[in-house]
């Protein structure tokens, strides 16, 4: 045995296994709650007698939200044990999906929305980092990236299974089983987790004393994320419209199409684990050279016209390919925020996070 293995032997004990599972527990289903009006765009439309358009406005107003209230809510809660942050996180997520579930109107759709995005920003700020404080330094990168596979799953079991089952039974039965998941994983974040309070040299550098509006390497990060995000989702809001019309994949096979895409971006997690912190300009190069390549694919099957078996495989391979490099780039994107503010790792995170809420309600407004 290697000192290498050993020491990740001693670092991937059984509890702390459990604890990350946890953590990737709580990205899983914070996503599926997020994008459940993706899959369920046409099931919302018809039940609440309102337009595709409308109900796609729904994950732009969540972005929004998330992008005003993500770094204040980090700075007031900078002082609270993080198990805490993260617990009330969760809990607001549970009630905004019981209040979506019973939404007569989608007025009360939305308003349950704005509950769950209002602490979206502040899980995503503080979940990377307790998975990092769960390691010892040289596994923070692999820590950050078993996170993101609860991201790729949500992508691959949640979104499918949500979009299913407002297909065959209807979305209030998705966002119930979304709000039984929520419920559970809170329980489980409040007994697995350790407190985590942080301590008095952390302390001196979170709140309204960080200085992260100054961090040029951070800024950059930010930025990149933001545009990269933006072109992400002016396609990604309407995936389930780009597959049936530009792909021309209808039916049972669309919830297959949308497995594919997150099985691949499950695959592109594992693959660049390792290698997170050792070249992650070069990967990040490649993961946005790939995006821009499936993105090129889909539009000129969108303005051209191929055979439709040709139009299926090839849409099928640009929409595998999409999912791949979108999914990996996130967490490559979030350790390298983590880097540039290694002294608040909270408070930097809370600013990628932003920039993340920007790019979405960006693209999400430009794709409509």
């Amino acid at each position: 045995m290697t000192a290498e293995t050993n020491a990740a032997a001693r670092t991937w004990t059984p509890r702390v296994a459990a604890q990350l599972a946890v953590l990737a527990a709580a990205a899983f289903i914070y996503v599926t709650a997020e994008i459940l009006p993706v899959g369920a765009l046409p099931a919302i439309a018809r039940n609440l007698h309102v337009s595709l358009v409308l109900v796609g406005t729904l994950l732009s107003w969540y972005a929004l939200v998330a992008a005003l209230t993500t770094i204040p809510l980090v700075r007031w809660t900078a002082h609270l044990p993080r198990r805490q942050v993260l617990v009330l996180s969760l809990s607001c997520l549970t009630l905004s999906q019981v209040i979506s579930a019973l939404a007569p109107t989608f007025a009360v759709l939305a308003a349950g929305r704005v509950l769950c995005a209002v602490t979206h920003g502040l899980l995503w700020s503080v979940i990377a980092p307790i998975a990092t404080r769960l390691v010892p330094p040289s596994h923070a990168g692999r820590a950050t990236m078993s996170i993101y596979v609860g991201t790729s799953l949500a992508l691959v079991v949640g979104s499918p299974l949500t979009a299913a089952m407002s297909l065959m039974w209807g979305w209030r039965l998705a966002v119930v089983c979304v709000t039984v998941a929520a419920a559970v994983v809170t329980v489980a974040a409040r007994v697995m987790l350790p407190e985590l309070v942080l301590t008095e040299d952390q302390l001196k550098c979170v709140g309204p004393r960080s200085r992260h509006h100054r961090n040029r390497r951070l800024i950059i990060v930010s930025v990149i994320t933001m545009v990269g995000v933006t072109g992400h989702f002016v396609s990604y809001t309407y995936i389930v419209e780009i597959i049936r019309e530009v792909v021309g994949v209808r039916g049972p096979n669309l919830a297959w199409v949308l497995a594919a895409y997150g099985a691949a971006g499950v695959l592109a997690v594992g693959l660049v684990a390792r290698p997170l912190d050792r070249r992650p300009k070069g990967a990040i190069i490649g993961c946005m050279a790939g995006l821009t390549a499936a993105f090129v694919v889909l539009t000129a099957l969108a303005l051209g016209g191929r055979p439709a078996a040709a139009a299926a495989l090839i849409g099928t391979a640009a929409i595998v390919l999409w999912g791949a490099m979108a999914t990996a780039v996130s967490p490559m994107m979030q350790s390298a925020a983590m880097r540039s503010g290694a002294d608040d790792p909270d408070g930097a995170s809370g600013l990628y996070v932003t920039a993340f809420q920007v790019g979405i309600m960006a693209g999400a407004l430009a794709g409509g």
